[in-house]
């Protein structure tokens, strides 16, 4: 068959196999009157496509086509689509489909609907699956593709669509902004965006990292400085210094989350968007008390703030940075072995993908 009936990605077979990428046929949801069909142009590499093929998010039946950071020209478009139109440079990101009706996508937090579809490892109410951008097209509701401002370039815009809205969605509903002290915890792939979020919303931003060699980075990224988390006790001259805390990193199962805390201002929060594929440690009811410190965290964001953030990145240049590698079996090995092994310089973006897959 082929398109618009199948589509072609790279895909992995089981959790056993989670480096083991071959490209194989796909079979989308049915197209309906709200839905864009997107031919992929480039994809990111999210750590979270690294937790799911590896089965640190749970178990899964391939074949699984992973990537929630598309960008690519709008091919099809459904009749009652509005502000998006064929030949259209669009993004998806980490969502593809909500209902839209229940008090949760009401209240504009469809990222929290109960019956949400994930880009990918998800299914829809009937039954068709949900795939992932390491394809050659993908099919997602309207409501979750946007248009990808001019100013940015498709392999720098391809990570701002998970890893933005990311951590750019806690530091707005925070309130984060002139006025307010900031520290970002762990400055790799989501971190080093975050630190650029928060200095375009007008905070002093600070970088925490275990990572002493990531000062400069973390610098000319924003921080107005940067806290090495290694050294006997640091945190003793930074306490009630912060109203927030973004948590970035994927290692707080071993952090001292006691520690952390006592680092924010009284109803501080330390917000999670960094998820361990293992528990956090064991927090007990004082570890909070002394100044009513807040441990959230959150979900993507929504249809609103993924617009707000993209024209923020535009407007103010923020910008991932970035390293390209060509889509194909080994590709996408490497890549996902890279991430695994935390070396990458901070995000990657897979490219090629009219080589790989052809165009129509």
């Amino acid at each position: 068959m082929g398109y618009p009936d199948t589509f072609e990605g790279f895909c992995v077979d089981e959790p056993k196999t989670w480096n083991q990428f071959q490209k194989k046929e796909l079979k989308p949801k049915p197209f309906e009157d709200n839905d864009i069909d997107v031919q992929i142009e480039c994809c990111g590499v999210c750590g979270s496509d690294v937790h799911t093929v590896t089965g640190g998010w749970g178990d899964f039946e391939g074949p699984l086509c992973v990537g929630h950071e598309v960008v690519g020209k709008a091919v099809d478009v459904g009749k009652q689509v509005k502000g998006i139109k064929k030949g259209d440079r669009v993004g998806v990101g980490a969502q593809v489909w909500a209902c839209l009706k229940c008090d949760q996508c009401k209240e504009r937090n469809e990222n929290y609907c109960p019956h949400l579809v994930d880009t990918y490892n998800a299914n829809y109410q009937d039954g068709s699956q949900a795939h992932g951008g390491w394809a050659n097209y993908i099919r997602a509701h309207e409501y979750f593709v946007f248009k990808i401002p001019e100013a940015l370039p498709s392999e720098i815009a391809a990570p701002l669509l998970c890893a933005g809205i990311t951590t750019y969605s806690p530091l707005v509903r925070a309130g984060v902004g002139p006025g307010k002290t900031v520290g970002v915890c762990g400055i790799g792939g989501l971190g080093h965006l975050a630190l650029q979020f928060s200095k375009a919303l007008g905070a002093d931003t600070y970088a925490l990292t275990h990572s002493s060699h990531k000062t400069a980075d973390a610098k000319k990224l924003g921080a107005k400085d940067v806290i090495d988390t290694t050294k006997e006790k640091w945190a003793e001259p930074y306490a009630f210094k912060f109203d927030f805390i973004l948590n970035c990193s994927d290692m707080t199962s071993i952090f001292d989350l006691k520690t952390y805390m006592s680092t924010l201002k009284v109803g501080g929060q330390f917000h999670m968007v960094g998820l361990p594929d293992k528990p956090l440690p064991e927090v007990k009811a004082f570890d909070f008390v002394s100044n009513a410190a807040k441990l959230t965290g959150s979900h993507l964001g929504n249809h609103q703030e993924m617009e707000a953030m993209l024209q923020l990145a535009a407007e103010k240049s923020v910008k991932p940075m970035v390293e390209t590698i060509q889509i194909s079996e080994k590709g996408c090995k490497e890549a996902v072995e890279r991430v695994k092994d935390n070396d990458v310089h901070y995000r990657f973006t897979l490219t090629g993908f009219d080589k790989a897959f052809g165009t129509n």
